[in-house]
């Protein structure tokens, strides 16, 4: 099980896999609307620069029969030929597919986003630990009804997950101006960025 000893690791591009948890209709009509579309522009944002870096992606619906598949807002950002997993349990780790589809990408470190934060997205960083992952949850990346969401941070991380945020975790991703200057379009520094995300 992941120590304590990740919290004073910088998250490395190189290891991690971004997963996108449940990010359906039904989940966000949930939300406050002042509070759905800024999280979902952050979960896209956060997608478009995962794949930029060339970080794997894992990405599951729930029920995709009863709930769809993930909204198009996001969806759209995910490259061509990502499968999205059905997930019929509440943490990922539950379907050995899915977790599967973690480990084979070869990376140890599991950063989240989704919803619901108390629940799909909770217990899946709770079992990712268990199975030795250091766990990333972007705790403005993720969402859940009411004082649900804040629970399901505090959860995780007295469980010990890292809980940062899409700017703090992109910065740790990147590291420095040069890379940036290299490697990243100037425009997501310079141009206009939708609502919600703050560099």
């Amino acid at each position: 099980m992941a120590g304590n000893g990740f919290h004073q690791q910088l998250t490395d591009r190189d290891d991690s896999v971004l997963v996108v948890i449940d990010v359906q209709e039904s989940f966000i009509e949930k939300l406050d609307a002042g509070i759905a579309g800024p999280l979902l522009n952050r979960i896209r944002w956060v997608v478009e620069m995962a794949v930029r870096l060339e970080i794997p992606l894992v990405v599951t619906a729930e029920d995709i029969e009863g709930h769809g598949a993930t909204v198009p807002h996001v969806a759209e950002a995910f490259p061509d030929g990502t499968m999205e997993h059905n997930k019929m349990t509440f943490g990922l780790c539950g379907d050995p597919a899915i977790l599967g589809a973690i480990e084979s990408t070869g990376r140890r470190t599991a950063v989240l986003v989704g919803l619901e934060t108390d629940v799909c997205v909770m217990q899946s960083a709770l079992g990712l630990l268990q199975e030795g992952f250091r766990v990333v949850v972007l705790s403005d990346a993720t969402g859940s009804p009411g004082d649900c969401h804040q629970a399901g941070i505090s959860r995780m991380r007295d469980a010990g997950t890292v809980v940062s945020t899409v700017k703090g975790t992109f910065y740790e991703w990147v590291r420095t101006l040069r890379f940036v200057d290299e490697h990243l379009d100037p425009e997501i520094w310079s141009g206009e960025r939708p609502d919600g995300i703050s560099l």
